[in-house]
């Protein structure tokens, strides 16, 4: 496919005659009718058509090619420029000048607009051929003037052909360049263009191909160099298949929808012009009747990506009853080169499971997320009170006599031990004793005077349910906690023998714990530390504070009494 060429509008007169009179009284003839010819204006020129445009300072050629009828023989053609009387002249020297059939502009310049005719005789007939030649100033920095383009018409199809306006007779001069083609200024490259002589091939065009393309070369004419180019308005047509139209949906296929409910269907399809496209129902054609329960609606058309018009019509059935169920609903469309059809069947709505058991699945998580968080945040509290609701129902007893086995420095200086020994020998029993009801043993105080210590901490730690090791702020650095022989069976009671828990207090944090023995660096470790942040204040000592219920948490169960 080619873009549309100039074409030259002809305008034929009645032949002469023969002439059978002397060649001097012929010449008289022709002569007289010749001015005739050139004094009248092209009344045939057609200005879409026959049109050529060129800037100003580039060359130019223009054909004038006879019919058949005056080619068989010798004839005479000759340029004009309408309203001028004078032939344009045959000196190649001349910036206009005429070689052969062809009439040259080296380069045009703005004046040599206007009107031009050939004119073609023979012994027996003449004819004249019109043309309009429009040169136009080209604007600095403007790679294209949309204006004065020239209009190129393709289709869409595997290829097409561009055509550069007005440089076929250019080809065969041996100094011209390769031509580049341009699309919106933009150099035109990759596998979708090639370029045969000055034309442009186009693979696989599309409707996106649309715009404006320059063409540009330079040719060396009689020893002088020219710049050509030239700007084609190029527009893509659709090439129309010849081919049934094509149904994208309903593609024979099923939807679900529920008993009384309002459904609407589309129809699409995609084809060339003139097609028909509707709907029956059960064999029946479904009209365009809004007052039914069951109709079709108007055409609505588009436009697809390729430039082929689709169009679309809805099956819209105001109540679904029982019997639209499993009965085929069938779009059909329809041209002069075949129909094609395809279906919709309506079916009842099943619960979708997996959607709900996705639903319950993702709630699961997030209540299971939820509940982590609080049991993260209130896991003492409500272990707290579940031992006091709970347990305190179902307790059993092990024959147990002591809560916790406390351990801690026994003698030291300074005011962290003062401190120490406030905290353990009354702190602690206010607490724990009174206000909890926990059973502690306390070196010194629950002790007889004169027993022997290895006997009476073993004894005493097989009937304790925790070791409870305080530690001062200053036992790291000054070695408060000893290694002596009831440190040494406590640790071989609470890590090896019975394997008893262990509640690791800390008086103030405890910055570094290598000075300690490796049996508190291992508990550290394992269990971690409670740290005692509070004074000795009423507050401070009430065993809701968060402190206490931490102690209380690691303390076994024990049923709250109150006694003084």
């Amino acid at each position: 496919m080619t873009g549309k060429r100039e074409k030259f509008t002809c305008l034929s007169w009645p032949n002469v005659g023969n002439m059978t009179a002397k060649p001097l009284f012929s010449c008289n003839i022709a002569t007289a009718f010749l001015s005739l010819i050139i004094a009248k204006k092209c009344e045939t020129y057609n200005a879409m058509s026959g049109q050529i445009l060129v800037p100003d300072g580039q060359p130019l050629a223009v054909n004038c090619s006879p019919e058949k009828s005056l080619k068989s023989g010798s004839y005479n053609l000759t340029w004009y420029k309408v309203g001028n009387q004078t032939a344009v002249p045959r000196d190649k020297l001349s910036r206009v000048h005429q070689q052969k059939n062809l009439i040259w502009f080296l380069p045009a310049m703005l004046e040599d607009s206007g009107d031009y005719e050939c004119v073609i005789r023979n012994l027996t007939s003449w004819k004249k051929m019109c043309t309009k030649v429009t040169v136009f100033e080209k604007i600095d920095g403007l790679c294209l003037n949309e204006k004065f383009a020239v209009e190129e018409v393709i289709f869409t199809s595997s290829s097409a052909k561009v055509v550069c306006p007005h440089l076929d007779y250019f080809r065969n001069e041996k100094d011209i360049q390769p031509v580049r083609w341009y699309k919106d200024c933009q150099l035109l490259e990759g596998k979708r263009f090639a370029f045969s002589n000055s034309d442009l091939i186009i693979f696989n065009v599309t409707v996106h191909d649309q715009g404006n393309y320059t063409c540009e070369t330079t040719c060396n004419y009689n020893g002088k160099q020219y710049n050509i180019s030239r700007d084609v308005s190029l527009i893509v047509e659709v090439s129309q298949p010849k081919k049934p139209p094509e149904i994208s949906y309903p593609r024979n296929n099923s939807i679900e929808v529920e008993l009384g409910s309002q459904v609407t269907v589309d129809c699409n399809t995609t084809g060339a012009d003139g097609y028909e496209v509707f709907w029956t129902g059960n064999g029946v054609y479904i009209d365009v009747f809004y007052m039914s329960r069951i109709f079709a609606s108007p055409y609505e058309e588009e436009t697809s990506n390729d430039g082929r018009p689709m169009h679309s019509v809805k099956l819209i059935i105001s109540e679904v009853t029982s019997e639209d169920y499993e009965q085929p609903f069938v779009c059909q469309a329809s041209n002069a080169f075949g129909q094609v059809a395809s279906y919709i069947i309506l079916k009842h709505r099943v619960p979708d499971i997996q959607r709900w058991l996705t639903g319950g699945l993702v709630s699961l998580l997030i209540l299971a997320f939820i509940i982590l968080i609080i049991y993260k945040t209130f896991k003492i509290d409500l272990v707290l009170w579940y031992r006091n609701s709970v347990c305190a129902l179902t307790s059993k007893e092990d024959g147990k006599t002591y809560d916790a086995y406390v351990l801690h420095a026994k003698s030291s200086e300074g005011k962290s031990f003062y401190c120490l020994e406030t905290f353990v020998r009354r702190i602690l029993p206010d607490v724990l004793e009174k206000q909890c009801g926990y059973n502690l043993f306390i070196f010194g105080r629950d002790d007889l005077p004169g027993e022997a210590v290895v006997s009476v901490a073993d004894e005493t730690l097989k009937q304790s349910r925790r070791l409870m090791i305080i530690l001062g702020s200053e036992t790291s650095s000054c070695c408060l906690l000893e290694d002596t022989s009831e440190q040494q069976l406590a640790m071989y009671n609470a890590l090896i023998r019975d394997g008893i828990q262990v509640i690791l207090i800390e008086m103030d944090e405890i910055q570094d714990y290598t000075s300690m023995p490796e049996s508190i660096r291992y508990i550290k470790q394992k269990h971690g530390a409670i740290q005692w942040k509070g004074d000795f204040s009423e507050k401070s000592c009430s065993a809701n504070t968060r402190f206490w219920k931490k102690v209380r948490y690691q303390m076994p169960f024990r049923k709250k009494v109150s006694y003084s």
